[in-house]
């Protein structure tokens, strides 16, 4: 009893140097994980942070050898010019319809060929579905070339003018957005537990009714992260509007910026600044309500089993 007595004092000492040592080590992660995040912070919010105040600028204070983080005379002539252009509206028009029609395209090709890969096991779904994320990879630059002999062998052969149109991007932006979109669902189709689809085919249930009545209700995280992510492309996209169209009623809003605000060395840097912070407005939207669905979508497949 009296060494037990004894014992005690020392076990509390080890005990709390112990804790206090965790507590200090929790600290100092605590303290270096805040001071990355503060470097991330300004890292990436500098470039928005001074297009907004080259946005609030004259022409004159910009091209003036003043503070450029500082607004001397503030004005939203900027905005105001660029909102009331009907250049700048055609161009967010276009951008608006091709983003919205791209991502239903996209959504409902990913979904079903996702499902088939991911659940309805055949010869050669494994090796199908890797193609199909290998395929994502391949870069845009070196595809828009084969993509222009395409669209001028159609028109010989058909007289079908592919080139020029809005509706043309439509056609193009599903070979950079479907590739990933499947991936992302075929990770998310197959954290599912297979009892569920199991349970349906044996209730008498048919693939597509499997499809739209138990996966696609629980997956919505997964196509809400894949239409994210298919939206973003298709709105920020900037290689193919530029080689595929070329008329000012044609052109999406990065490409629409560049090359009406831009006349030679001029650059209108107030209005590229308005116009790519307007631009930017829609995904941030997005992303801000959305980011927890965005998230849990892309790391699905890691939570498997």
């Amino acid at each position: 009893m009296a060494n037990a007595t004894i014992a005690s004092p020392t076990a509390t000492t080890i005990s709390g140097r112990k804790y206090g040592s965790m507590s200090r080590d929790r600290r100092w992660a605590l303290r270096w994980s805040y001071f990355f995040l503060v470097l991330f912070a300004i890292f990436f919010l500098t470039p928005p942070i001074y297009m907004f105040i080259t946005s609030l600028k004259t022409s004159a204070e910009i091209s003036a050898e003043s503070n450029p983080w500082w607004v001397y005379s503030p004005t939203l002539a900027n905005y105001i010019e660029l909102l009331t252009q009907n250049q700048y509206l055609t161009f967010f028009r276009n951008s608006a319809i091709v983003a919205v029609l791209t991502v239903l395209i996209t959504m409902a090709i990913s979904v079903i060929a996702a499902f088939a890969l991911a659940r309805m096991k055949f010869w050669g779904s494994a090796t199908l579905a890797t193609g199909v994320f290998l395929t994502y990879l391949i870069p845009e630059t070196l595809l828009f070339i084969p993509l222009f002999k395409m669209f001028a062998w159609v028109n010989e052969t058909f007289g079908i003018q592919l080139m020029n149109h809005w509706w043309t991007l439509i056609i193009l932006y599903p070979t950079l957005t479907v590739p990933f979109c499947t991936w992302i669902m075929i990770g998310y189709f197959a954290s599912i537990p297979k009892e569920l689809d199991e349970a349906a085919l044996i209730d008498g249930a048919t693939w597509i009714q499997t499809l739209t009545k138990i996966f696609i209700p629980v997956a919505l995280p997964g196509i809400i992260a894949a239409t994210i992510f298919c939206f973003t492309v298709a709105w920020a996209q900037f290689l193919y509007p530029l080689a595929f169209t070329t008329s000012t009623t044609e052109l999406v809003l990065p490409v629409g910026i560049v090359t009406t605000l831009i006349k030679g060395d001029v650059f209108n840097w107030g209005q590229i600044m308005t116009g790519a912070l307007l631009g930017a407005a829609p995904p941030l939207i997005i992303y801000a309500f959305l980011m927890d669905y965005y998230i849990a979508g892309l790391t699905a497949g890691a939570t498997k089993g």
